[in-house]
């Protein structure tokens, strides 16, 4: 991205604040996980743009370990929940047990009250186990026996999936796909850093060793940020050329949605931020637009062949004029 056009956020003490703590939050989540910085930065973005994270690979590749890493560096609570095809709602949104000595029923929070909750493999348990995590991740609150709880904040869901071909996996609908602002991928690694993997220091001490970067008020702060990063005239416009091109495109059964819009925009503002710059440029939008749309398109009969990324990259080449 061209630094020498872009401004620089005032430099107030809380700004520079600010940027010093990503800057510093990224560096650590490097020294974990070797050779993934565009892949950390978009699951950094994710998240300080309030969003939910979706993350589809093989086993193996570090989806966990970027889930305890992400809590770790920001300094929030942790749960993790292993989904399975024997899993109830009660697992994950907890359960009323009646209290002798009050003659009452008092709730008992499952594991989905934290400020981050991996749901790993979420894709192996049975869509009503899935659905239990709808309201949580919209509303940020639970509904049981028609009492509203609500869930500690800032609050996120990290969902990791193997790929839908593998035995025993259920595939999230589009109702819960959405709910997610971004899906990605972590990939192998190159030669040389899983080289440097194989020789070096186990990934999970070196994990344990870190140190919070920032507190779970100091990322609220950031987020508040967030939705300050300027989008200009032109910048709306170009998002809604790629809105109309996803509607009327031949590639596509259904283009983009208004609420996806939003959530283009909120993680483009999101990079700039991570640039410490005050407004938006294509580049934005372009860096994030594949990990915010891969998971809500679906490709047409005629080019259901092609990968996620495939697909989205069509939306790149619509023009800025």
């Amino acid at each position: 991205m061209n630094q020498t056009a872009s401004s620089i956020l005032p430099t107030t003490k809380n700004s520079a604040e600010n940027n010093a703590r990503l800057k510093q939050t990224l560096a650590a989540m490097n020294q974990v996980i070797l050779g993934k910085d565009q892949t950390l930065r978009l699951a950094l973005t994710c998240l300080i743009a309030r969003g939910h994270l979706l993350i589809e690979d093989q086993p193996g590749v570090g989806k966990t370990t970027l889930s305890h890493l992400l809590a770790r560096v920001l300094g929030l609570d942790f749960q993790r929940i292993q989904f399975t095809s024997d899993m109830l709602p009660a697992d994950i949104l907890g359960v009323s047990v009646y209290d002798k000595n009050s003659a009452s029923f008092k709730f008992h929070p499952g594991p989905v009250f934290s400020q981050l909750v991996l749901a790993d493999e979420v894709n192996r348990a049975t869509p009503k186990a899935q659905s239990a995590l709808l309201e949580a991740m919209e509303e940020h609150q639970v509904t049981t026996e028609g009492e509203t709880h609500p869930l500690p904040s800032p609050f996120f869901v990290i969902a990791t999936q193997n790929p839908s071909n593998q035995i025993g996996t259920f595939p999230l609908p589009e109702s819960q796909l959405d709910r997610f602002l971004m899906r990605i991928e972590i990939g192998y690694p190159d030669q040389r850093h899983e080289k440097e993997l194989l020789k070096g220091e186990d990934r999970r001490e070196i994990l344990k060793a870190l140190n919070a970067t920032m507190t779970p008020g100091q990322l609220l702060n950031i987020q508040q940020a967030v939705p300050q990063v300027h989008a200009s005239d032109a910048l709306i416009d170009y998002l809604q050329k790629i809105l109309n091109f996803s509607r009327h495109s031949p590639y596509y059964q259904n283009g983009l949605s208004p609420r996806a819009g939003i959530a283009i925009l909120r993680c483009a503002q999101a990079w700039a931020l991570l640039d410490n710059r005050d407004h938006l440029l294509p580049e934005d939008i372009q860096a994030i637009l594949p990990a915010t749309t891969n998971h809500r398109l679906q490709p047409t009969t005629e080019f259901s062949g092609l990968s996620p990324d495939e697909i989205t990259s069509h939306l790149l080449s619509v023009p800025l004029d």
